[in-house]
């Protein structure tokens, strides 16, 4: 079943004759009726009834044909895409990152560069990481969007380029009201204060789990690491729950610009982590990536977490809680 025998397949399908057909094919007629009995042959079934000079689909011919169109139509857009591709007028940007930077931060900057390059289009990634090390190592993308606090120092061959900061937030459910309090054990009902005992948390890694949980023991002495989830966005579900509490980065919390609904968020005194571009020093200088790049510092500069709630006060000085 060759291309060649589906392209002619649905010429004479689409015509009124076999004569018609060839001469749309610029074909002899013979190697015309040919190819189909060969077709014919192949699927064994007949394609067509025919009826002195018209040919009429039979059911067969109408169940390929209906295949054969959608065959046919992405061979097209194949033919299309590479021909764009080679000819510069349309590229594919390949990039992977985490979660709420390619939420928040990469969605501006994809807008700005369409205006620049009409026609690039994205192939992306919700990746950890380390997953995006691994792809930028295999040359599956060209760029990844992560907290550089999340990988070595030196990623051998990869540029580092600062985006933002991202500040970390303390995040609980929206009844727990934190504003005035200054020790946990007299200022909240023994309910209140059973939440805020519970801390949802990010497995992220072993160093960064450690100065999390050292965070916790220091504002909150005597938590229970409740549960651990593999993303933010999981860990934040958890909180609008009434589950617990969670210490988030500001940028996981934002849905559609504005913060998300069902929690509070205050500001604390944890180390934020910096958003960085990471991708091969020849990117720089090469558009598209180096356009987007650009791009990306802009919608960095420009991001402020909304609805952000001032510290409270036993978070300023830690109550000593049992």
């Amino acid at each position: 079943m060759t291309f060649r025998r589906l392209q002619v397949f649905w010429s004479v399908a689409h015509s009124t004759s076999l004569t018609q057909a060839s001469k749309q094919l610029g074909l002899a007629q013979p190697s015309v009726s040919q190819q189909i009995a060969t077709l014919e042959d192949i699927v064994g079934s007949s394609l067509f009834d025919r009826r002195s000079n018209t040919l009429e689909l039979t059911e067969a011919g109408r169940h390929l044909l209906r295949h054969v169109e959608k065959v046919l139509e992405s061979m097209q857009a194949l033919e299309d895409g590479v021909a764009e591709i080679g000819d510069g007028s349309r590229q594919t940007v390949h990039l992977a990152g985490l979660n709420s930077i390619l939420r928040v931060i990469l969605p501006p900057a994809m807008e700005a560069l369409h205006e620049e390059f009409p026609r690039v289009d994205y192939d992306i990634h919700e990746s950890s990481p380390a997953e995006v090390l691994e792809m930028l190592y295999a040359r599956r993308i060209n760029l990844g969007l992560i907290s550089s606090n999340s990988i070595a120092p030196a990623s051998a061959g990869f540029q580092q380029v600062p985006i933002c900061v991202d500040p970390y937030v303390l995040a609980v459910p929206r009844d727990l009201d934190l504003a005035d309090v200054a020790d946990p054990r007299t200022d909240l009902s023994p309910e209140a204060r059973e939440v805020l005992m519970r801390s949802i948390q990010f497995a992220f890694g072993t160093q960064h789990s450690k100065r999390v949980q050292a965070w916790y023991d220091k504002v909150v002495p005597g938590n229970w690491p409740f549960a651990q989830a593999r993303s933010f966005e999981v860990a934040l579900g958890m909180v609008r729950s009434g589950l617990g509490v969670c210490l988030a980065p500001a940028m996981s919390c934002v849905v559609g610009g504005t913060a998300i609904q069902g929690v509070r968020l205050y500001r604390v005194d944890f180390p934020a982590r910096d958003v960085v571009a990471l991708l091969p020093k020849t990117y720089l200088r090469t558009d598209p990536y180096a356009s987007l790049i650009e791009h990306l510092k802009v919608a960095g500069a420009h991001f402020a977490p909304p609805g952000l709630l001032d510290t409270p006060p036993f978070l300023d000085t830690p109550a000593a809680a049992d």
